[in-house]
């Protein structure tokens, strides 16, 4: 499941990390990457264990935690701390898949990323080119979200990010491990969720056939869920 959360960060938010990013100290995005995607990547990256790195990794977590569309989609069990890249002209990531598990080099902090995670820092008319592009069963899709929207996708999924052709390109990047390891059980929980809250907006919280479905969807948590 691909999902897009907009407004994670409001005009505000956005302002907020950009003022600590664009401060920090950013070098070779290859820092971070794994054999093969060394190959593919060429980009920038705010060096991880900066002061900015932390105090905008913090921005982005507690807005998370703000998002209850963010909770409903993923389901989180743990959060890699949120690292943050840019790309201007000429800048590039090819075709890869994220590794299977991401450990956290100063703490050995570890998770699974069943999510990947990108949130746009960047207006979309300010740069051409650097599309998020995503395949999937279902095709390829690409994405190039307003400043401050999110999007979540299998990081079990092909995805390369477009070259930039005119300014430059501002996103966090992040993996999650649900709580729910299948994206089709995630999937199932998700449009289970939103038809459960648009029922109770129009009858009601204490409708029986709200109680009856929320007990449903809290069961199959309980079936799939590793905690």
């Amino acid at each position: 499941m691909m999902l897009a959360v907009p407004d994670l960060l409001d005009k505000e938010g956005v302002a907020r990390v950009r003022a600590v990013i664009d401060a920090g100290e950013w070098i070779d995005g290859n820092a971070t990457s794994g054999h093969q995607s060394a190959l593919a990547k060429h980009n920038r990256q705010l060096a991880e264990e900066s002061a900015a790195a932390r105090e905008a990794a913090r921005l982005v977590l507690d807005a998370l935690g703000r998002s209850p569309l963010f909770i409903a989609g993923a389901l989180p069990l743990k959060i890699f701390p949120p690292l943050f890249n840019r790309y201007g002209v000429g800048e590039t990531f090819g075709t890869h898949v994220d590794n299977a598990v991401r450990i956290h080099r100063s703490s050995e902090f570890r998770v699974r990323s069943d999510l990947s995670a990108t949130l746009f820092l960047e207006e979309p008319d300010a740069y051409e080119g650097g599309e998020l592009v995503v395949e999937d069963n279902l095709g390829v899709h690409a994405a190039k979200l307003p400043a401050g929207h999110l999007l979540l996708y299998p990081a079990s999924s092909l995805h390369r990010v477009e070259p930039v052709t005119r300014g430059e390109r501002l996103a966090s990047f992040f993996w999650v491990q649900s709580m729910v390891r299948d994206d089709a059980a995630r999937t199932i929980l998700f449009d289970l969720d939103r038809s459960i809250q648009a029922i109770a907006a129009a009858q009601g919280h204490d409708d029986r056939e709200v109680i009856r479905l929320t007990g449903i969807y809290h069961n199959l948590l309980r079936r799939w869920a590793d905690t």
